[in-house]
């Protein structure tokens, strides 16, 4: 699906960065789409690590239980249990720093295994702008997409109760809450 990964490692230019392996089942109905996981996420190998990230806290609010108390893959077996998916619209790019500006060279994941993958699939979200780039392809699924407002802490122009709204809105048409 990936094709040959290139060696996990800090984020430099000079450096090929292999993102995360998709969080997705046969039961899954949404898949929330990244653009590419922050240093920090790379490094401890979870999606969105960064503690100031407002994913997890998303989530939480949404299905009304403290995820980020659960270890990870704890987290992973809840959010499966439920219905959602997890990736990005990057396999792999070089990148200084976490910003999405930052990407370059990147080749997107097999965005269309999806069908294959959860064949219960309803519906794609994008979390933020560079991932809605992808939007076109993930149309062609023949699935419902939406754009959320990225959890990143970098999109400080959104409130978190503007983001839940937002988040919200799309969690209760796919019949996830």
């Amino acid at each position: 699906m990936h094709g040959a990964r290139a060696p996990r490692g800090t984020s430099t230019s000079g450096t090929v960065l292999a993102g995360l392996a998709p969080v997705v089942g046969r039961n899954t109905r949404l898949v929330v789409l990244g653009s590419f996981p922050s240093v920090l996420s790379l490094a401890a190998q979870q999606y969105y690590a960064h503690p100031r990230n407002q994913f997890w806290p998303l989530l939480s609010a949404l299905f009304g239980v403290d995820l980020r108390l659960l270890p990870y893959p704890k987290r992973l077996i809840e959010v499966r249990r439920r219905g959602l998916g997890i990736w990005d619209v990057y396999a792999t790019c070089r990148r200084q720093g976490s910003l999405d500006s930052n990407i370059e060279q990147a080749v997107a994941n097999d965005l269309a295994s999806l069908c294959r993958i959860a064949p219960r699939l309803v519906a794609v979200a994008h979390n933020g702008g560079e991932s809605a780039r992808f939007a076109r392809v993930t149309a062609a699924l023949g699935v419902t997409v939406y754009r959320l407002p990225s959890s990143s802490p970098a999109n400080a122009s959104y409130t978190f109760a503007r983001k839940l709204d937002r988040w919200r809105a799309v969690f209760r048409a796919v019949g996830l809450i």
